[in-house]
């Protein structure tokens, strides 16, 4: 018992001094402290000829953030030549036409309970689909 201790004690022993190994303080790789050298200043070039910006305007490239943030969300696009013959035949709408669409003096058709219905429909495949035509 008192042998296999022993020599329990000499290998622990082994095993915790061998995570030592190569611990010179000497033998460490460190920077060579003479070897650094200070940089050149900044030098402003003599045919600098931009003009400083007034205090408080906006940079000319980058506009403001509204017109990046629509610039983002919808890029320049060119359009087709049948969606430039569409919106052309279209016309302008009118400035105020979301708020006069419900005024009581603006002439709409009441499409009744089968708009209603067709909106309320649940989704389906079509299979069962069918025309009625009134007569």
């Amino acid at each position: 018992m008192r042998h296999s201790t022993r020599i329990l004690f000499v290998v622990s022993t082994a095993a915790m001094l061998s995570a030592c190994g190569g611990g010179l303080i000497s033998s460490r790789d460190r920077p060579d402290e003479y070897a650094v050298q200070r940089q050149a200043p900044l030098v402003i070039p003599p045919d600098f000829q931009i003009v400083p910006p007034a205090p408080g305007a906006p940079r000319p490239a980058e506009g403001t953030a509204a017109q990046q943030a629509l610039e983002a969300l919808f890029p320049p696009q060119t359009r087709s030549a049948v969606e430039s013959s569409a919106l052309s035949q279209a016309g302008e709408a009118e400035v105020s036409i979301r708020s006069t669409v419900g005024d009581p003096g603006t002439y709409t058709v009441d499409k009744g309970t089968t708009t209603r219905t067709i909106i309320a429909a649940p989704e389906g495949d079509g299979q069962a689909a069918r025309a009625v035509i009134p007569s």
